[in-house]
């Protein structure tokens, strides 16, 4: 689709605040309206739609999809959406560590038990935390409260953390960015630890490179929506 609007401007709607292209309404893939919580959501959305030049390429416009996403697929069933992303608990990527070599193994312990002790202090919980892949169940009481920590949070939260989960392959990363306990750069910084390595010991692969560039950006997109929600 081409652009087809000259016009960008935004209306209160609902409670919320709503988009409009020459005085009309932007609506989901689904046909809602895109209602916005946040004056700043809305001006980021915005801002992307004011960007477009000739075709659409909803891949510059992560915040768009992002709302989409709130909307059409979060809201009808958040529950089940939310109970989806607290399943990263089970088998959290900072409860796994290497066995050697210990320069990565003291490299994975800096990066990820500031992580845990946070979360610690926070849900009141425990972790399990094993050297190797082979699966280690986390406590009920734990993931309980992980997963109450997760369903607490409205749809316009769980689009976004949704992403950062699944990127990161970690809960305890996506609650500690959403809580604002650690930045976006100390997050996809811990996230990154065994590809950093992997870098370090046998040198740069393209296509690796580029497959982490476009998590980047999802990442990137994830953390300003977010953000924006404030």
């Amino acid at each position: 689709m081409k652009r087809f609007w000259s016009e960008v401007a935004i209306e209160a709607a609902d409670g919320g605040h709503q988009v409009m292209l020459d005085a009309r309404p932007i609506r989901t893939p689904g046909r809602t309206p895109l209602i916005l919580p946040s004056r700043t959501l809305a001006d980021a959305i915005a801002g992307e739609w004011r960007a477009v030049e000739g075709e659409i390429d909803p891949r510059a416009m992560p915040l768009t999809g992002l709302a989409n996403a709130a909307i059409d697929r979060v809201a009808p069933d958040p529950a089940t959406f939310a109970t989806g992303i607290a399943h990263y608990g089970e088998s959290d990527l900072t409860c796994y560590r290497a066995e050697a070599p210990q320069a990565l193994v003291e490299r994975q312990a800096a990066a990820w038990d500031p992580l845990l002790d946070w979360a610690r202090g926070r849900y009141d919980v425990h972790f399990e935390v094993t050297a190797g892949v082979m699966h280690v169940a986390q406590p009920p009481a734990t993931l309980a409260r992980l997963t109450h920590a997760v369903a607490a949070r409205d749809p316009f939260e769980l689009a976004p953390l949704s992403i950062v989960t699944s990127i990161t392959g970690s809960l305890v990363m996506a609650l500690a960015l959403a809580e604002r306990a650690f930045d976006a750069e100390a997050i996809w910084t811990a996230s990154q630890v065994d590809e950093a390595w992997q870098v370090e010991q046998w040198g740069e692969d393209e296509l690796a490179t580029q497959a982490e560039a476009g998590r980047k950006a999802e990442f990137d997109g994830a953390v300003r929506f977010l953000e924006a929600l404030a």
